[in-house]
């Protein structure tokens, strides 16, 4: 008989998606997933110290959904996430195990039967069921590259190769993404296409800021290229981008983003800017650096080639059949 999965989601696209690909890389003959999407009200914001073993912050409607039968497995992928997977252990009065893929705070840490951690969060509370990995969970994996590659490839083909993803994140905890970065970015990517050729696939995020995505845009715009901006309509490339690129370049203020680019296997140059990214950034950009996922934006290191593919879901997928 197959375990019933829960995966508690979000509106937090990093913590959905690793979630998703923790959830892509179980064994379907034995695990049966379904998606709960939680929306909150303006309790959502209390520390979870207070909200504790609860749905305190969670909206009626998505109340409505956390009701026996309990599964026998709840993921939860956020701090936000965290008391909702508590509360359905207590209901549940201990059948159902819950997995945490993200640091919940120190609040009720003993509850989960597994904590996922990113080596990065080292320095954080853990307990004797913490399992480290380097980078996070995501959803890039063969398959789904080779799909997009199929649905994309035909919509660059005119674009000149090699083919550089360049994927554009923002601002961070408070601290703006400056335009003085900005500006760096744009200098190290058109000095790295000089050296190379071709094309660029170009995304951003809300994050970037329409200033700073301006700045970029005017110094790389001789550069041949396919451009996403956010706020664009129609069918996100992202997912082809990665398929369909040569080499990646990604800036490093997104766990998710640079571990979904180190996914591929293609070479991945992380940007890295100045007085911009935390403690923990940097930390985790050095853990891929030192196990040749990735390496420096740089038009001297463009030669660089990766180790190899860096997805730790099916590691997580695979603790988590061993608990049964």
């Amino acid at each position: 008989m197959s375990k019933k999965v829960w995966l508690l989601l979000d509106n937090r696209m990093g913590s959905v998606g690793q979630a998703r690909g923790v959830a892509q890389a179980m064994d379907k003959n034995i695990f049966e997933i379904e998606e709960k999407s939680i929306s909150y009200n303006g309790f959502a914001r209390l520390p979870n110290w207070l909200k504790g073993v609860s749905l305190i912050g969670v909206a009626e409607n998505s109340r409505k959904e956390i009701k026996p039968p309990f599964p026998d497995v709840v993921i939860s992928a956020s701090r936000r996430t965290a008391p909702i997977a508590r509360y359905i252990k207590r209901k549940s009065k201990g059948e159902t195990k819950i997995i945490q893929l993200l640091h919940p705070g120190n609040s009720g840490l003993g509850d989960f039967d597994l904590l996922f951690l990113p080596e990065h969060d080292k320095d954080k509370k853990s307990t004797l069921r913490t399992i480290y990995t380097k980078g996070s969970p995501h959803r890039v994996t063969e398959v789904s590259l080779t799909e997009a590659r199929e649905k994309w490839t035909k919509v660059f083909k005119d674009l000149p190769r090699p083919l550089t993803a360049l994927i554009i994140g923002g601002s961070i905890g408070g601290k703006e993404f400056s335009m003085e970065n900005a500006k760096k970015l744009a200098q190290e990517v058109k000095a790295f296409k000089n050296k190379i050729g071709g094309s660029l696939l170009t995304t951003n995020s809300k994050r970037t800021g329409k200033e700073p995505e301006k700045v970029i845009m005017s110094e790389i715009k001789n550069i041949p290229s396919y451009d996403y901006l956010w706020g664009n309509k129609g069918d996100n490339p992202y997912l082809g981008f990665l398929a369909c690129a040569d080499n990646i370049i990604v800036t490093g203020d997104s766990v998710s983003m640079c571990s979904e680019a180190c996914g591929t296997g293609k070479p991945v140059f992380i940007f890295s800017g100045e007085n911009w990214l935390t403690p923990k950034h940097y930390r985790f950009i050095q853990s891929l650096f030192d196990g040749g996922y990735a390496t420096k934006l740089s038009s001297e290191n463009s030669n660089f080639k990766s180790s190899g593919k860096l997805n730790p879901a099916n590691e997580v997928a695979e603790k988590i059949k061993e608990l049964f």
